[in-house]
């Protein structure tokens, strides 16, 4: 009976996913200020020269404590259909405004997962389990996120190699996949995923390319998720934020859900 109940939270939340404000494809146009629809903006837009993420049907946002108090209703009325909040950061950092953030866009019945910013100068097992420690593992929860990218911190300049890099980030992966039953997704950015051929390894990818859709600096990899601004303006948030699309339709979008949803 426990098992039928949270299939059928599941099965609940994609319902109430799919039924949310996300416009309509052909109400996104590749105007120079409002970015993916008009209820969304961009403080730098970017021409895109015709291969731009308007046209996507889904879009997100990703977040830390530095955009402060969001209104999380204004943020999904305004069609966010998800949202990837930053949790940890090493072996002993978390975001102070993750439990906040994370139990409000839940009340917001924005679907919301979150991500670990990688460190270089700990093993993936104690990221693993320090993520593990600060994440609840909530039915209907997005997979988690392991934020892979250059770094410049002053306690840890140190590079691994690229084998190093691969090694223990799929140890954390592991880890984190086996506790909430989801393998994790990769985001990375332009230099890091070159310069340690990110494309071998096994999971769904979140890039980050302001510049160019995708598959120009990441020519044959296939992604889930393309971060395509951050100087993006959503209402419900004060500043800029970061806005992301989904790789395909709603109906693709469902369907994804009902895949890589915590169960």
């Amino acid at each position: 009976m426990r098992r039928f109940n949270r299939i059928l939270m599941g099965l609940m939340l994609v319902l109430a996913v799919a039924c949310a404000r996300t416009p309509e494809r052909g109400g996104y146009r590749a105007a120079p200020g409002p970015g993916a629809n008009a209820q969304l903006g961009d403080s730098a837009p970017h021409d895109w020269g015709g291969r731009h993420p308007y046209g996507h049907a889904v879009h997100g946002i990703d977040v830390s404590r530095w955009q402060g108090d969001i209104d999380w209703n204004r943020v999904r009325n305004a069609g966010i259909s998800f949202a990837f909040i930053k949790a940890t950061e090493g072996g002993d950092h978390y975001d102070p405004a993750f439990h906040r953030y994370w139990r409000e866009a839940a009340e917001a019945r924005i679907p919301r997962g979150a991500y670990h910013y990688y460190y270089f100068c700990r093993s993936g097992a104690e990221q693993a389990a320090w993520f593990i420690r600060q994440v609840p593992r909530e039915i209907g929860s997005l997979p988690p996120v392991i934020d892979l990218e250059w770094t410049r911190s002053q306690t840890c300049p140190f590079r691994p190699s690229p084998q190093q890099i691969k090694q223990q980030a799929s140890i954390f992966m592991d880890i984190v996949g086996r506790h909430y039953g989801q393998r994790p997704i990769i985001y990375t950015t332009v230099d890091f995923y070159r310069d340690n051929r990110l494309g071998d390894m096994r999971a769904e990818f979140w890039l980050r390319s302001v510049a160019n859709h995708p598959s120009v600096p990441y020519p044959g990899q296939r992604w889930a998720f393309w971060q395509y601004t951050g100087t993006g303006i959503v209402p419900g948030i004060r500043g800029n934020t970061d806005l992301n699309a989904f790789a395909g339709t709603r109906a693709d979008w469902v369907r994804w859900l009902q895949t890589r949803l915590t169960r």
